[in-house]
């Protein structure tokens, strides 16, 4: 009997303790000012104690943790064996708690630090837990708003909440809290340098991220594209029109090479949305070397009137001895670079920032008349009428490799740095005696392969993203036990996209009648690039398929070749590479869909087109009345089996190295299916353009409008990706039309891997089949008795 009581009478203790938890956490919340303090990334980091405790009181709080613990987990077991039907909910919960405990213990080893390790954490406070992992809880804030916290399996044990629960809610908050990023980026170049900071940030973060892009039309298409198909989780972008902040100082004169973009950090506190009250503000020329989280900590170190956090600058700029008549603005001793800011935006616009800067410019202008260092000059001016506005951060957080530096003075060892700037226009050539490391850290990120920072954070799930779970919910319906498993998944795969990934220039024609060349590529056919712009003087459209390593070897190549820097009008769109096949009818789509001509020529990369082609088209377009009907011009495609061809320059040319045996026509002795319906024995003497019908396996390479269909995209490597086009075209009733005078001709090359992996595996050939069968009973479904003909003609491709 005394037992049964001592065991009701710990039940109702634990009942008290599990309803007076939130009540405590509550009150704790309210009337405490709860900050949430960010952890260290690594035990092995050198960094300061947290602020809660000092060390020996944090060791001691652990060890009594463990007790503690230990005592809980004794405690559950007796309470679970008399009470087990006596309260369904409480029995549930209990349960719950215990198998999340124990899937947790089995998938890690017995050591600490790995037990921390898989909570995302460094405190022995978050070891056990009585809630699913990753549930989301709203603790109520003063205010009444809430903050998000992730929980994990077995994570409160009961007396224990009370020792560490401010330890545990810093350590919480850190797992969901979101920092803000604003970035000022505008133009080609500066989008491609973002992505790299970006990716450094990433690599390093422990929380959820909301990046504020303040960009010109150029930047936001790009970095649009790239968020949305790079699919990062935890991370949020928004964009601000920089267009419509001109007004607010192009009135300020600015010879920094940034131009008018460098004034922008301006005028954020009038940008960002209003409840916004903090941002960390980078230039893009940044790379981080460890969390961002620990940057946003020092926000908590801001005192009395401070609104601007501001690391000296380490150059002797603003000393005025750099030159004999070096005249620089004013600044607070050595002033302060804007490389890197914390910004309170609240108390900012509390001080009545917008006007105290542009009375502060205005003023120095009279007498300075114009800024050298853009924003970065006005802000010294500011902080030299106002010096309490200023935090100083340490010097570590925005490491200067500008001229004249001093940023081997900051630092002891390389190991201590948080934040690489390359704030020189000399960038990767600046002078340190630990450039090399620098260098590397950079390059590093600038070559990493993004997809792998699509990784959920700490393994929860980030904020449903419908785009990724629409993706999920249709890779689910797919079956794994299908042997052409892999073809399938290939047609959802998202790749991420850089687009525009070199400067692109093109100004339309008046006449309408301009047409784009379109193709794909991967690193192997990178040599055509420069054949092709001395054949096709018109834009160009063209969707590499590169990893993140080969985008950097295409650029130095592009930007060593005076040819293809030659040319603005060819837009460059980099295709990431993920998955075993090459997504060649994915490729031709982004390259088709950036298209801004009125029409496109569709081709492959290994075809050189005739000299003049591109204005043969032009006046072609006109001659067939292409605007007002739906024709798709067909020109003939021949081959040369010699790596060197002196290239002829008429037609008659052409059919004179035909008949001597130098040309021939298109896959004549592998695939003569492919191109026969193109007539070549009329072509030879026409004067005009003609038509053809379609035919099974017809696949021409045609000039068509730029709303045409787009290629279907489960087709995958090698085998029926052009010939399913075409038959779309023909499905829509296009009339193919082949041109008498034009031409183009397949290059030599070694072959691709798919066409090697298509003749030596059956089941590759298998699955072709299968898909080409089931893209034949599409076709009938969406055209009918039209679409006939698709199922019943023989196909041996």
């Amino acid at each position: 009997m005394l037992g049964i009581f001592r065991g009701r009478r710990k039940f109702l203790a634990a009942s008290l303790v599990l309803l007076f938890i939130p009540t405590l956490t509550w009150l704790y919340l309210s009337i405490g000012n709860f900050q949430v303090k960010p952890l260290r990334l690594s035990s092995l980091e050198a960094q300061s104690p947290p602020p809660l405790v000092d060390a020996n009181a944090r060791l001691a709080l652990e060890l009594r943790i463990r007790v503690v613990e230990e005592e809980n987990k004794a405690l559950r077991q007796e309470l679970s064996r008399p009470l087990r039907n006596s309260s369904s909910s409480y029995t549930n919960f209990t349960s719950k708690g215990n198998q999340s405990r124990t899937h947790l213990e089995e998938g890690t080893s017995n050591n600490d630090g790995q037990k921390n390790a898989a909570v995302g954490n460094n405190s022995n406070c978050l070891q056990h837990q009585l809630v699913d992992k990753c549930e989301v809880v709203l603790l109520p804030t003063v205010g009444g708003s809430g903050i998000p916290i992730t929980f994990s399996p077995g994570l409160i044990t009961l007396p224990s909440v009370f020792l560490c629960q401010a330890l545990l809610l810093s350590c919480l908050g850190k797992l969901l809290l979101t920092i803000h990023v604003a970035i000022v980026c505008a133009g080609y170049n500066a989008s491609r340098d973002v992505v790299t900071l970006v990716k450094s940030v990433l690599f390093h973060r422990r929380n959820a991220l909301h990046f504020h892009f303040i960009t010109d039309s150029i930047a936001k298409k790009i970095l649009s594209y790239l968020f949305h198909s790079w699919m990062v989780p935890a991370v949020r972008v928004n964009f601000y029109d920089a267009d419509e902040l001109k007004s607010e100082v192009s009135w300020i004169p600015n010879k920094h090479y940034s131009g008018i973009y460098g004034l922008m950090k301006l005028v954020l506190t009038k940008t960002l949305p209003m409840n916004l009250h903090r941002v960390i503000v980078l230039d893009t020329d940044i790379t981080f070397a460890t969390d961002i989280a620990e940057l946003w900590a020092v926000f908590h170190n801001f005192k009395g009137q401070q609104v601007l956090g501001l690391v000296e600058n380490q150059s002797d700029w603003y000393l005025g001895n750099l030159w004999k008549n070096h005249r620089p603005w004013p600044a607070q001793g050595r002033g302060f670079n804007t490389g890197v800011i914390l910004l309170l935006l609240d108390r900012l616009r509390k001080v009545r920032w917008e006007q105290m800067w542009r009375l502060t410019a205005e003023r120095e202008l009279m007498s300075m008349l114009s800024t050298s260092l853009a924003d970065q000059d006005i802000f010294n001016a500011v902080i030299k009428q106002n010096p309490f506005l200023v935090h100083q951060l340490p010097c570590y957080w925005n490491v200067q490799l500008s001229d004249h530096t001093r940023s081997e003075k900051c630092y002891k060892d390389v190991s201590d740095l948080k934040v690489i700037h390359w704030n020189s226009p000399k960038k990767l050539r600046v002078k340190n005696k630990h450039v090399e490391f620098f260098r590397n850290l950079y390059l590093t990120f600038l070559e990493y392969d993004g997809n792998l920072l699509r990784r959920e954070l700490f393994g929860c799930p980030s904020e449903t993203d419908p785009n990724s779970e629409n993706l999920q919910k249709t890779l689910s319906e797919l079956d794994e036990d299908d042997p052409c498993y892999e073809f399938r998944r290939e047609r959802f795969t998202v790749h991420r996209t850089h687009l525009y990934f070199l400067h692109y220039e093109y100004e339309p024609s008046s006449d309408q009648s301009d047409v784009t060349l379109v193709a794909q590529l991967s690193m192997d056919r990178l040599q055509m690039l420069e054949a092709i712009c001395k054949h096709w003087e018109g834009p160009i459209s063209l969707a590499l398929y590169l990893s993140d390593a080969e985008a950097q070897q295409f650029l130095r190549y592009a930007q060593g070749s005076e040819v293809l820097m030659g040319r603005g009008n060819v837009g460059y769109h980099v295709v990431y590479k993920e998955g075993q096949f090459y997504p060649v009818n994915l490729l031709r789509n982004v390259a088709m869909q950036q298209v801004n001509t009125n029409y496109m020529f569709l081709s492959d990369i290994d075809f050189l087109p005739m000299y003049g082609l591109y204005e043969y088209l032009r006046k072609s377009v006109v001659q067939l009345d292409m605007a007002n009907t739906k024709k798709a011009l067909v020109v003939p495609a021949f081959e040369t089996l010699r790596y060197r061809l002196s290239f002829p320059k008429s037609k008659a040319e052409l059919l004179s190295q035909l008949d001597m045996g130098t040309l021939f026509t298109f896959r004549y002795h592998v695939w003569t299916k492919g191109h026969a319906p193109t007539n070549f024995a009329k072509w030879r003497t026409a004067t005009t353009p003609y038509k053809v019908l379609w035919e099974a396996d017809f696949e021409p390479y045609v000039m068509v409008k730029r709303d045409s269909p787009k290629y279907d995209r489960r087709f995958v490597g090698f085998g029926w990706n052009k010939v399913a086009h075409i038959m779309e075209l023909d499905a829509q009733e296009y009339e193919f039309v082949v041109l008498p005078n034009a031409y183009m001709i397949h290059m030599p090359h070694a072959p691709s891997f798919d066409i090697t992996k298509f003749r030596s595996n059956k089941q590759y050939r298998v699955c072709l089949k299968t898909l080409k069968e089931e893209f034949q009973q599409n076709m009938s479904r969406r055209f009918g008795f039209a679409a006939l003909k698709y199922m019943t003609v023989e196909n041996n491709s």
